[in-house]
């Protein structure tokens, strides 16, 4: 892809990557064309359909956390690496509407595009997980397919206003029960790396932002001309 061919396709993801997350999967791809400048046309030349256009936004993100976990599976301790981890991932999926839905089905589909990364993803969830186990810090009863519900349905959870302002309390309940023998205050210690749970507002890194679980929308990038 020719550079200026690159910078195009870099702004509308990140175009569309503000209305995804101001209105899920029933984003607009004509809101999207209009914020970014472009005609429809532009658009549906990079991305096709409305799944394509999501698909590249979260398997970003999906081998963000895939990554993610390699680097707290060599530097940090294995509670510590699990429950990180988890955070990450809950903070994820409470990033776009709808997000859950598309990675279940993805998961189940081996011709989605998106297939790879949601295994991977999987997969690095179970590796940390195992290795707590075998080091007795987690709880035996539960393989990877748990531990990715139950970081889909927090993170879906903390999503909806009502529960917003427990985001904190419910992970440490939930790290609690996937941890052995661990009480609220080892749990907190377990995760003393990561900042309050808050919404990934760029699929390129994963990193918190001290701000409430449901961040408000971004304002709209300028329009720009891009052919």
């Amino acid at each position: 892809m020719r550079a200026d061919a690159r910078r195009n396709y870099s702004h509308l993801l990140a175009v569309a990557r503000d209305v995804v997350t101001e209105h899920g999967a029933n984003a607009s791809m004509r809101d999207i064309a209009r914020r970014a400048g472009v005609g429809l046309a532009t658009l549906l030349r990079h991305f096709p359909t409305q799944e394509a256009l999501f698909e590249a936004l979260l398997r970003t993100n999906l081998d963000a956390l895939t990554e993610k976990a390699g680097e707290l599976e060599t530097s940090n301790p294995p509670d510590e690496a699990l429950v990180s981890w988890f955070r990450e991932g809950v903070a994820f999926v409470d990033s776009y509407s709808g997000v859950v839905a598309l990675m279940a089905s993805a998961h189940a589909d081996p011709d989605s595009p998106l297939h790879a990364s949601c295994t991977a993803v999987h997969a690095a969830g179970a590796r940390l997980l195992l290795r707590a186990q075998a080091e007795g810090t987690a709880r035996a009863d539960m393989d990877g397919d748990d531990l990715f519900a139950l970081m889909s349905a927090l993170g879906w959870l903390v999503g909806q206003p009502s529960f917003a302002p427990r985001a904190d309390h419910l992970f440490h309940v939930i790290a609690s029960a996937i941890l052995t023998n661990r009480s609220s205050n080892d749990v907190k210690k377990a995760t003393r790396r990561s900042a309050p749970i808050a919404r990934a507002p760029h699929p390129d890194v994963m990193q918190r932002r001290s701000r409430p679980v449901k961040a408000p929308g971004r304002a709209p990038r300028a329009a720009s001309t891009v052919e």
